[in-house]
């Protein structure tokens, strides 16, 4: 499985430049430091912000430090909310250990300080994580407000060419720590308008603003905040102006600047292996694969042995054609992880794309065998995909039996769900559309979402197999049962049955039926899926490349086929051919409603391509799959291509 980071961990982990990974386990061999919030040992409580500043300060100085990543803060509170952890004045031995340790740390640093006699006195204690033993202790002393140089001493006995941190107003520093630990986002903002307003040219206050108004879904008031510093970053340090720029780019959603800014922030913190994965992470949203490929080999040396940079190289490597270096990489994860699911699953998925269907369904079953609940038990259907594709459909039939099995166990509401997507994608359309039928009836009172999803499905089945008055009934039903997770597919059977119509008018009704905002996507695979049911190939083209180039390849399983399809139809062969080259991997979550737009229609497609290319005999026997596989009742789009095997 290709592990890929929520919205909040984007914000945090990406923008600001942490270590978030898919991996919660410390590893050794990799120094990797959390410096925690250090205690007041003194008498005077106005002096408790100084805790916070501590940690801040010298993980800044040593941001830079040869063989040395230092976790921010930030990344330690991620955890914050599901282990109900408290901010405040707390000294970070007893309330952020945890948050290290889930954020990878193999070393921790925490420390004590006081004020006495006009002087500010300062020490920190280093700690090998896993043998929970001290390894070194550093001091260091200054006048009472000089904050900034009692820490920058401290950092330069950890590491002699730790960086200064900025020159930076105390009130600011002290009003953005007071932001970083408060519990109240109101308070958090003012605090961060005083620290702005004490010193316009320090940096993390704008990015700590824009992070709390993303979280308030006020975007606009993030872009401000963004922008105001980006006026200032002439005065800041390389790391901060590149994450200004990089939330920016985030914000704007240009991937060119966004680009750009990972490079520079890569470049100020190279030490920092969740940055270059991020930049990895980011050509493989662009399809550069072997720039991510690259990305992903520095990510690796930065931290040999973070799980999350070895899974997405070897995925990024089976993108870019490279069996060797994502067997390599995902063998050396598996080795880190050797009783966990994910390295099989992942090995799994890099052999499925890339044709070697035997060796995927092997590793589907070993991951399964690792944990059987693992993806809900999903690697058992993408072994049942594996193996249906070689034809052995019986054979495919066992797996998917085991998979529903599986779920049955695990009480899931959707097994007759399950059971008709099998019969329908496996070529029994008549069964499965029969057995979805009486889920359909059977859940309209106790179960309307699922209701709900089952008609809008059998209207798309319907519309595929060309009824579209039973496809206009059962959109209607669908309607009629559809709530809030229901809904998207209900308004796409709606849409697909209205009555045929040329390409503008598609457009039309599509902007009317999608205009609320967010749904573009919707829309856009709405337009393109009516253009296609039509046979309206060039209008269909041209938006499916549209969508195509706008999509992440690894959340998109259809789009490639169904491009390959209008570009074999309007003559453009060999722009057709490298999207039908690899196989789009399964989602362990079982069929999508809209699977059967590309399977089995994949095969007959590469059939075609074959016998354009002069290969007959592979064209033949592709075709005879797909016969197989197709079953006896043809789709709209079938008919043809039945009609082409057959005279193979």
């Amino acid at each position: 499985m290709y592990c890929r980071h929520p919205a909040w961990a984007i914000a945090l982990g990406l923008v600001l430049g942490s270590g978030i990974s898919c991996s919660r386990y410390a590893q050794p061999g990799v120094e990797r430091i959390a410096i925690l919030r250090f205690e007041n040992v003194g008498s005077d409580a106005a002096t408790d912000w100084m805790g916070r500043a501590f940690s801040e300060v010298i993980s800044a100085d040593l941001v830079s430090a040869r063989g040395m990543f230092v976790i921010p803060s930030l990344q330690l509170h991620a955890f914050d909310r599901s282990l109900g952890a408290h901010g405040g004045n707390v000294p970070g031995i007893s309330a952020e250990r945890t948050q290290a340790l889930l954020a990878g740390a193999n070393r921790i640093g925490y420390g004590e300080y006081l004020v006495r006699n006009g002087k500010l006195e300062a020490q920190l204690v280093i700690e090998d994580a896993g043998a929970k033993k001290t390894v070194r202790v550093v001091s260091a002393a200054g006048p009472a407000e000089d904050l900034r140089g009692v820490a920058g001493a401290v950092a330069r006995q950890l590491y002699a060419g730790a960086k200064s941190y900025p020159n930076v107003n105390p009130q600011a520093l002290r009003a953005y720590v007071t932001a970083l630990e408060s519990t109240d986002p109101a308070a958090a903002v003012q605090a961060l308008d005083q620290a702005i307003a004490a010193d316009p040219s320090y940096g993390p206050p704008y990015l700590l603003l824009s992070e709390i108004k993303v979280a308030q879904q006020d975007r606009a008031g993030a872009e401000i905040a963004i922008r105001q510093g980006l006026q200032h970053a002439p005065g800041m340090p390389a790391v901060d102006r590149a994450r200004l720029n990089l939330e920016s780019a985030t914000l704007a959603g240009d991937r060119s600047a966004r680009q750009q800014a990972f490079m520079a922030l890569a470049a100020a913190n190279p030490n920092d292996a969740s940055v270059w994965r991020a930049l990895g992470e980011d050509a493989i949203g662009r399809r550069q694969y072997a720039a991510a490929v690259e990305a992903l080999r520095k990510a690796v040396t930065a931290d040999p042995r973070e799980p999350a940079s070895l899974n997405t190289l070897g995925y990024a490597a089976a993108y870019a054609g490279d069996l060797k270096t994502a067997t390599e990489a995902l063998e050396r994860y598996r080795k880190l992880r050797p009783n966990e699911p994910n390295p099989f699953d992942s090995l799994g998925d890099v052999n499925f794309y890339l044709g070697r269907l035997e060796e995927a369904e092997r590793f589907y079953l070993e991951a399964n065998q690792k944990d059987p609940n693992f993806l809900g038990s999903g690697t058992l259907f993408k072994a049942a995909m594996a193996h249906l594709m070689t034809g052995d459909v019986a054979g495919a039939d066992t797996l998917a039996r085991r998979y529903v099995d599986a779920r049955q166990a695990a009480k899931d509401p959707l097994v007759e769900y399950r059971k008709a997507d099998w019969s329908w994608i496996s070529g029994r359309r008549k069964e499965g559309f029969d057995r979805l039928s009486a889920y359909a009836k059977s859940t309209e009172i106790n179960a309307r979402e699922l209701s709900g999803r089952a008609y809008a499905q059998l209207a798309l089945w319907s519309l595929e197999l060309g009824d579209r008055a039973a496809a206009t009934g059962y959109a209607e039903r669908a309607g009629m049962l559809a709530v809030a997770g229901s809904l998207p597919i209900a308004k796409m059977a709606r849409f697909l049955v209205q009555s045929p119509a040329n390409s503008s008018e598609w457009a039309v009704r599509a902007e009317r039926e999608f205009s609320e905002p967010g749904q573009a996507s919707l829309r856009n695979f709405a337009r393109a899926y009516a253009l296609l049911l039509a046979q309206e190939y060039p209008e269909a083209a041209l938006l499916l490349r549209e969508m195509y180039q706008a999509s992440n390849p690894v959340a998109d399983e259809t789009l490639p086929v169904l491009l390959a399809w209008s570009y074999l139809r309007t003559g453009r062969t060999a722009e057709a051919a490298p999207l039908l080259a690899a196989n789009p991997i399964p989602s362990g979550a079982g069929p999508t409603p809209f699977s059967t737009m590309h399977f089995p229609r994949l095969i007959f497609l590469r059939g075609e391509l074959a016998a354009k290319q002069g290969s007959q005999d592979e064209a033949r026997r592709l075709y005879r799959l797909f016969l197989l596989l197709s079953g006896p009742q043809p789709l709209v789009w079938d008919e043809e291509a039945k009609a082409a095997a057959a005279s193979r």
